[in-house]
């Protein structure tokens, strides 16, 4: 039986690599195609060479504790913090409000319209199936929303709510089906159901910073073991969820049960490892990270949409019976999703506190809310024997609630998602702005430029002959003078335009040295994030067409996330992050460095090709005059800081160097190791010898 189960999980594997290269070709989603795979292979599974595949079933359990905390990372490890506190506002009022809108709407209008045909369903199963169906599933659209050009803010929002909501949905899950089983105790179960959801969602956030900054310093600690590293971030999000459950379920107050939202804990902690943590990783472990968590995404995703087929054809509850609660079922919870964006966004966009959200864009995320795995998974977490007083039908409370969700969720897959494409195209929303279509045509030909500089190369060490050079040479200039042209016919006067485009490649240029100066061990992280922060917010200044900046020591507010965090970090004994006289001073050294490299490319830039890319004369000469007038005020800064602390800076500078030449040394001897010139034998006795000299 055990080997049936194996091999039930591996051919579901296999059938859907097959299903994903088909999706590719034939540009279906790859979920809207797993669930029809899934669906056919219940008459496959009646063959009996075949039905090793009924083997391997989605559990409660297998859901809950092993697939679940994989998705929340997988979702949440990329997100920027900075980014969300940007549309917290948007991204709460959907979360929770919005939320709370249609599950209950969904829960009483549901009632209402199930008892107009005939059935008699209670309202506490209706608000129920409203909580189950009113969380989005970022998995299903993101892809989508990214295939189909949405602008990043709009997909920022629905991925926010999309991640918050799920939290939220099972917390007031979990209030109704205390109800369901328990009974209702009139406004005392009210009283508690409200205290409890709270708490949930509160003590979820504080426990998941909590366990979040934990890992992040234990990953600091094990840093150099790329194992030890790799092992702990696919702790935290299964520790902290299993944590989170184990805790609640043993925290009592005044004769309470307190419990904290296991979801929302790993939601949190999973930022704080993508947006703190990834800073104390190795190089090598921080860029194999998103790869590691993308597969294990990958494969939870297609075992858990494949297998949502095979549970929707098995349901005992007969098609017949459940089409029309299906059909009403998936109106109502339209008019839920709607009511919970319109008038929401709506009042937002009044208050004016942050930047308005296009009613296009309210369109796209009304009918842009797929249903996925979180629903799944809750409908399975209902009790097989679940009943209520009155219920006399040959059906479960389960198998009813089940089959409209399912029904629901098929919905979304196979009309939703299919269309996705063709509403933002009538909404407008994928249309380039005059910024995208420059950024386009001079892209291409910074491609072309880098493909033309490639070929010269292949020419000079004679990888290539003379003939196919100049072939492949006057076929990629063509396409760059193309590019070129294309750009001057439909803007001849984008002079704002280009000097934005060409604000953003020098931030760029700076990302990428800043990374390389950190991964060589220049730089310290608090200096490294310190620099980043402040290229982040250069670049979103650009974005909205404001100044890039004043000075380097130009002071940005503290916002109340930030602030909680910092809270934290005092909590668990964190290092402050204020930087100290040598931090300040590196900053300042490596801020110089930079903003001289760039300087110098700048210069250089009339000399080259790219001169004809950046081809504003004006724009290039302020863009250099700003970036000198940095550079002089940092070295105004790292004088004074020089002179001020000499003593100490030139004890640092000698520890400093050392450790540069050691690292130095280390890298050889890995070089020497890794290319066989030294055997395995004298790589271990050099790199011992080495270690204790560095003592």
């Amino acid at each position: 039986m055990n080997l049936e189960v194996f091999l039930a999980l591996f051919s579901l594997m296999l059938i859907s690599l097959g299903v994903y290269m088909a999706a590719q070709k034939a540009r279906i989603p790859y979920t809207v195609l797993l669930v029809i795979v899934g669906s056919l292979l219940v008459p496959l599974s009646r063959v009996e060479a075949f039905a090793f595949i009924n083997s391997f079933e989605l559990t409660p359990e297998l859901l809950f504790f092993v697939f679940l905390p994989i998705l929340i990372f997988e979702s949440a490890y990329n997100i920027k913090i900075g980014d969300m506190i940007n549309n917290i506002r948007a991204i709460s009022l959907l979360a929770i409000p919005g939320m709370l809108v249609s599950t209950f709407f969904i829960g009483i209008a549901g009632f209402y319209v199930f008892r107009w045909i005939g059935f008699e369903v209670p309202i506490i199963v209706t608000l129920l199936f409203g909580a189950i169906i009113s969380s989005t599933d970022p998995v299903a659209v993101l892809s989508l929303f990214k295939d189909y050009g949405a602008p990043k803010r709009l997909t920022l929002i629905f991925e926010g709510e999309s991640l918050f909501n799920d939290g939220t949905a099972f917390a007031i899950f979990l209030v109704f089906l205390e109800i369901l089983l328990h009974g209702f105790a009139g406004s005392t179960s009210v009283a508690n159901g409200f205290l409890n959801f709270f708490i949930m969602l509160f003590g979820g956030i504080m426990f998941g910073l909590l366990m979040g900054f934990v890992f992040a310093k234990l990953i600091e600690w094990v840093k150099g073991h790329e194992h030890l590293e790799i092992t702990l971030t696919l702790l935290v999000a299964h520790f902290t969820f299993i944590l989170t459950e184990v805790i609640s379920e043993h925290i009592v107050l005044f004769g309470q049960q307190l419990r904290f939202s296991s979801i929302i804990a790993t939601l949190v902690a999973s930022m704080v490892i993508g947006n703190f943590g990834r800073f104390k990783m190795s190089h090598g472990v921080e860029e194999y990270m998103e790869k590691f968590w993308s597969y294990f995404g990958f494969v939870t995703n297609s075992l858990v949409f494949i297998l949502m087929g095979l549970l929707f054809v098995k349901q005992s509850i007969d098609l017949h019976v459940a089409i029309l609660p299906i059909l009403l079922a998936i109106v109502v919870v339209m008019l839920g999703r709607a009511l919970s964006i319109y008038p929401l966004l709506g009042l937002l966009n009044l208050t004016r506190k942050e930047e308005p959200i296009l009613v296009s864009w309210m369109h796209l995320l009304s009918w842009g809310s797929l249903r996925g795995s979180l629903a799944v998974i809750m409908v399975l977490l209902i009790p097989d024997d679940a009943t209520l007083p009155g219920w006399t039908y040959d059906f479960s409370v389960k198998d009813f609630v089940t089959a409209i969700t399912i029904g629901c969720i098929y919905f979304t897959l196979l009309v939703k998602a299919t269309t996705i494409g063709k509403v933002m195209h009538a909404l407008g929303i994928d249309a380039l702005t005059d910024y995208e279509e420059v950024s386009y045509y001079k892209g291409k030909a910074l491609i072309y430029d880098e493909v033309l500089s490639s070929l010269e190369r292949l020419f000079q060490d004679r990888k290539i002959s003379e003939e196919q050079y100049r072939t492949m040479r006057d076929s990629y200039q063509r396409l760059h003078d193309k590019a070129l042209s294309e750009y001057k016919g439909k803007f001849p006067n984008a002079a704002e335009l280009t000097e934005k485009l060409l604000r953003i490649f020098v931030l760029g240029m700076e990302k990428s040295e800043l990374k390389e100066i950190y991964h060589r061990g220049d730089i310290n992280e608090k200096v490294y994030k310190k620099i980043l922060n402040l290229l982040d917010i250069q670049m979103a200044r650009i974005e909205k067409g404001h100044s890039q900046l004043n000075k380097l020591d130009e002071k940005f507010p503290v916002d109340g996330i930030e602030r909680l965090i910092n809270g934290v970090r005092r909590l668990l004994f964190l290092s402050s992050q204020n930087l100290q006289p040598q931090e300040l001073y590196i900053y300042y050294r490596t801020q110089y460095q930079m903003l001289e490299t760039v300087v110098g490319r700048l210069e250089g830039l009339q000399n080259t090709s790219l001169g004809e890319i950046f081809d504003d004369a004006d724009a290039l000469c302020r863009t250099i005059d700003l970036y000198k007038a940095l550079a002089s005020n940092t070295k105004q800064n790292l004088d004074k800081m020089i002179e001020s602390n000499y003593e100490l800076l030139t004890d640092f500078n000698s520890v400093s160097g050392q450790k540069t030449l050691d690292a130095q040394q280390m890298e050889t001897l890995a070089k020497l190791s890794k290319n066989e010139i030294i055997s395995a034998k004298l790589y271990i006795m050099l790199f011992n010898e080495l270690r204790e000299g560095r003592k």
